[in-house]
């Protein structure tokens, strides 16, 4: 009896794989052939899956994006504040800092390769923003999807804060910082309600 095989799954498999190939390597020096070897597959197995790199990271990455917010949602606490579900936030951002900075440095990469190619892709990374961003609005129950945008941009800084080796070198720092970022939000939120 030939092999049943999942074939979605499958495809998530050599996602989840390609995700630790373009960190060691980055998005600009890896080949198509050194994520099959590196996968273990051939390269017919990988094109029949995706048609290039390009496809494999696009879809990476709105495959991360996903399980980031499914990850968070499923751990996130019932919080009955503002205050609280934006600490919330911030205690999973910090506890995955390292994966954060692994993903900025990549979409970095990622632009800066298809930029010099000419290629006009990038609007998947606006749409991962979006979910995002309304994904974020949604859980916080803000009344203005841009204080979302404000705090991802806010997040994004500290990551590069990271790149900076600000955590090991004051971690009191990025608390400090995210304690002014949520007493702003909650100001907003309350000036608006008021209004």
């Amino acid at each position: 009896m030939p092999k049943v095989v999942d074939h979605e799954r499958y495809r998530k498999e050599l996602l989840n794989g390609c995700a630790e190939l373009f960190a060691q390597k980055g998005y600009g020096s890896i080949t198509m052939r050194q994520i099959a070897e590196g996968l273990s597959v051939s390269t017919g197995t990988l094109y029949h899956y995706f048609e290039s790199k390009e496809t494999i990271f696009v879809q990476l990455v709105q495959e991360l994006c996903e399980q980031d917010i499914s990850s968070f949602l499923a751990q996130a606490p019932e919080a009955k504040t503002l205050e609280a579900r934006l600490q919330a936030i911030m205690d999973f951002v910090f506890m995955h800092l390292q994966h954060y900075q692994q993903q900025l440095l990549l979409w970095v990469d990622f632009f800066q390769q298809t930029q010099k190619e000419g290629h006009e892709q990038v609007n998947f990374l606006r749409q991962v923003w979006n979910r995002s961003r309304d994904a974020l609005t949604e859980y916080l129950q803000l009344s203005d999807a841009a204080m979302a945008d404000f705090l991802m941009v806010f997040i994004d800084g500290l990551i590069v804060q990271y790149i900076y080796n600000r955590e090991t070198q004051d971690a009191n720092w990025l608390q400090h910082q995210s304690q002014l970022m949520i007493q702003m939000i909650v100001s907003y939120e309350q000036s608006s309600a008021q209004a």
